[in-house]
C-alpha cells in the first residue's frame, strides 16, 4: 500500500495504575492483518472496564504498552485482501477492540478483525457509534437471558413482557430501557433521583420508581401484579432479596457489574418458589452465537432510531480530545452520569 502517512497519535499506557499513567504518544499506523480491517476513529466511548483494566495490578500489558477502549466509531480506511463486508469509505462502530488485544479505540487508527468493525446506519451519528459496544451488547445479552426469549431481539420479540431496570441512568441502563422499549416490553426503570428518572423517562422507560422514597418490590407489584419477566441487574448484592419478591415466576435476574468483594448470598428457597433464573453477564465471553445475535439486533435497532444518545435522549455526553483522554478515563471513574466520549478525528 502506498501510505503517505506514517504516524498517529495514539494514547497508551506502560504500568497500571490512575489516569497519569496514560501518555498521548506517535506510533506507527498500524498494519492490516489476514481478515482486518483498519478503521479512522472518529470517536472513541469510554467503558468502567477500560480503566478497571488500566488499574489492574495483576495485569501483564503488552511490550509497548496498551491503548485503552473497547467502544468506538469512525470510517474504515483500508481493507484488507479477501474481506468483502466492508470497503474503504464506510461508517462503522466497533466492539470490544482491546479485549485480549493491544490496541483499543484511544488512537487515531486501529486495525481490527472485520467481524468487529459494523456498518453503521446512515441515519446515525458517531456519537451513537462510540456509545454501542460495551453497554449496548451487554444489555441485549441481560434482555435475552429469560426462557421465553429469543436470541436475537426485534419490534415485538418481548410483548408482553414486564423489565425492570435497575439503574436506568446508566450506560448499561440506558441501552436496556432502549431496546426493551423496542423490542415491545413494559419498562420500569428504578433510580435514586428525580433527575435520573427524567433521563430514563426520555430514554423510553414508560414507569419510574425511585428507590430512595419508595420500596421497589411493593411498588413493581403494585402496578404489575404479575411481576417482572426480567430484571437487568446492576446491583445485584443490595437488592437481590427484592428483585426475588417481585419476580415473575419463571422470570430471569441478570446481573452484568460487581467488584471483587461482591460476594452476595442468594436466597435459595425464595429463588426455588420463583423457578428463577440467575444469569451473569460478562460480554467478552458472551458466546460466538448469541454475541453477533447481539450485534444484529444492536445495529436493527440503530436503523430504526431506537438507540440514540444526548440529553434529550436520556444519556448526556461527556466529551474530551484525545489529548485529555486520562480527564476522560477520571469522570467515568468518578461516576458522572452519561456517556463519556473522546473526539479522536473531529473531522471525520
Amino acid at each position: 500500500m502506498n501510505d503517505k502517512r506514517s504516524l498517529m497519535k495514539s494514547v497508551l499506557y506502560t504500568r497500571t495504575g490512575d489516569p497519569s499513567v496514560l501518555e498521548l504518544v506517535e506510533r506507527p499506523l498500524p498494519a492490516i492483518g489476514s481478515g482486518e480491517v483498519r478503521v479512522k476513529v472518529a470517536v472513541s466511548g469510554v467503558n468502567p472496564t477500560d480503566w478497571k483494566a488500566r488499574q489492574d495490578p495483576n495485569a501483564t500489558l503488552p511490550a509497548g504498552g496498551q491503548v485503552p477502549n473497547q467502544d468506538g466509531a469512525g470510517v474504515v480506511d483500508a481493507v484488507a485482501d479477501g474481506v468483502t463486508s466492508l470497503k474503504t469509505g464506510d461508517r462503522v462502530w466497533m466492539w470490544d477492540a482491546a479485549w485480549q488485544r493491544a490496541n483499543g479505540t484511544a488512537q487515531e487508527y486501529v486495525s481490527l478483525p472485520a467481524n468487529q468493525v459494523v456498518p453503521l446506519p446512515d441515519n446515525a451519528s458517531f456519537d451513537v457509534g462510540a456509545s454501542m459496544g460495551i453497554p449496548a451488547l451487554t444489555a441485549h445479552r441481560a434482555l435475552t437471558a429469560h426462557r421465553d426469549s429469543p436470541m436475537q431481539l426485534k419490534p415485538g420479540a418481548l410483548t408482553g413482557f414486564t423489565v425492570v431496570v435497575a439503574g436506568g441512568a446508566g450506560a448499561v441502563g440506558h441501552a436496556a430501557i432502549q431496546l426493551a422499549v423496542w423490542s415491545g416490553a413494559d419498562v420500569v426503570a428504578t433510580v435514586s433521583s428525580d433527575e435520573k428518572g427524567e433521563l430514563s423517562r426520555r430514554a423510553g422507560a414508560h414507569e419510574v420508581i425511585n428507590y430512595r422514597r419508595q420500596q421497589v418490590d411493593a411498588a413493581l407489584l403494585d402496578r404489575h401484579p404479575a411481576g417482572a419477566d426480567i430484571i437487568v441487574e446492576v446491583n445485584l448484592r443490595a437488592n437481590v432479596e427484592a428483585d426475588l419478591a417481585m419476580l415473575a415466576n419463571g422470570g430471569s435476574i441478570a446481573a452484568y457489574a460487581s467488584d471483587e468483594r461482591d460476594a452476595i448470598s442468594v436466597p435459595t428457597r425464595a429463588s426455588m418458589i420463583k423457578n428463577a433464573r440467575l444469569q451473569y453477564i460478562l460480554t467478552y465471553l458472551t458466546d460466538s452465537d448469541a454475541k453477533m445475535a447481539s450485534v444484529r439486533a444492536v445495529n436493527a435497532a440503530i436503523a430504526d432510531g431506537a438507540m440514540e444518545v444526548g440529553e434529550q435522549a436520556g444519556l448526556p455526553v461527556h466529551r474530551y480530545p484525545l489529548d485529555r483522554t486520562a480527564d476522560a478515563h477520571r469522570a467515568s471513574e468518578e461516576g458522572v452520569v452519561g456517556r463519556v466520549l473522546i473526539d479522536v478525528h473531529t473531522g471525520s
